[in-house]
């Protein structure tokens, strides 16, 4: 992996999603379900589900990362599962932030596709290692990516407000 980093902000996450939508809706898939892989997947789903016209968003949590290069041996799905009748006969799209090894994007598809009539995958960055190949991609990168909901650390409480700095807008 690359020691620069890709650097994305909120303005150019509203066009990467627009765009990524565009390509979507150009191929002629229309999903019936957006399905979030949480925590990154969840700003991606929901640009999608507004951009494409889909009211019908799930989420699956699902936990790999550790930190910044850090991962569990296996990512874990995370209770509660989605409910295998809200798949059955659906065309699904699943959305997620980045493709980093695909571990995560592969448990997600396979556990949709054996319910599902369809499942497709879309991400903002996909990387040369993933295992899995998206449908739908914005950027492809072997960088480390900034991406600006998860840049900042956690806020806690301190009784003054925080304001981002510029580069994280």
């Amino acid at each position: 992996m690359s020691e620069e980093r890709e650097n994305l902000t909120y303005t150019l996450f509203g066009q990467a999603a627009r765009e990524l939508a565009q390509t979507i809706a150009d191929d002629g898939y229309e999903p019936d379900i957006v399905l979030a892989i949480a925590r990154g997947g969840l700003f991606v789903a929901g640009a999608l589900g507004y951009a494409l016209g889909v009211k019908n968003l799930h989420v699956m949590n699902v936990e790999f990362y550790e930190g910044v290069g850090r991962t569990l041996k296996a990512p874990v799905m995370l209770p509660p599962l989605p409910n295998a009748v809200d798949f059955s006969t659906k065309r699904i799209l699943v959305a997620d932030d980045v493709a980093d090894t695909g571990k995560t994007l592969k448990l997600v598809h396979d556990f949709c596709a054996e319910q599902a009539a369809e499942v497709r995958s879309a991400v903002i960055y996909e990387k040369p290692s993933s295992l899995v190949k998206c449908e739908y991609v914005w950027r492809r990168t072997d960088r480390w990516i900034n991406f600006p909901w998860s840049v900042l650390p956690p806020v806690r409480r301190s009784g003054k407000p925080v304001t981002p700095s510029k580069d994280a807008l």
